[in-house]
């Protein structure tokens, strides 16, 4: 599969057009990754958003003591290092390849080249990294209810 095949079948694309992803595809690289192998580091700063296009990648963080914590399992589709791409914070995990995978990526600085001379572009791209990030919130909020309702023992069977 080409690089434009993974773009067009990404969340990112969902409010563009065949000719919008070809603008992507000029800015955007593909990541092949090796079981084990590392995607981004707790702690460390880039300005590269990663969507994952086959494979699985481990969302952990560094126990003081013992194994890393295990946090979330992204697939096809999910997204990581966002918040990096958005305001160039360190990253708050690490990100490991489950199994040998495929990862598009997008710097910052090749997307902002767009903003002039394909503005929808950059909007879009933006609704649809908002959207994949609302959906990770929705999803902490919904395990940080039932994990106070387990020790409040309320709201369900425990």
């Amino acid at each position: 599969m080409h690089l434009l095949e993974f773009i067009k079948d990404s969340p990112l694309s969902q409010d563009l057009t065949a000719t919008d992803c070809e603008v992507l595809e000029n800015i955007m690289g593909l990541r092949h990754l090796d079981a084990g192998e590392v995607v981004i580091r707790e702690g460390e700063t880039d300005q590269t958003v990663y969507l994952v296009a086959q494979g699985r990648v481990r969302v952990v963080q560094e126990a003081a003591v013992g194994e890393p914590l295990l946090l979330h399992v992204l697939g096809p589709g999910g997204l990581c290092g966002e918040m990096g791409f958005v305001d160039g914070a360190p990253h708050s995990a690490t990100l490991i390849a489950e199994h040998d995978s495929v990862l598009l990526s997008l710097e910052r600085a090749s997307f902002e080249s767009l903003i002039e001379t394909h503005p929808h572009v950059v909007y879009h791209v933006m609704r649809a990294i908002i959207r994949l990030g609302h959906a990770v919130l929705k999803r902490m909020n919904q395990h940080h209810l039932e994990m106070n309702n387990y020790i409040t023992q309320t709201r369900g069977r425990y």
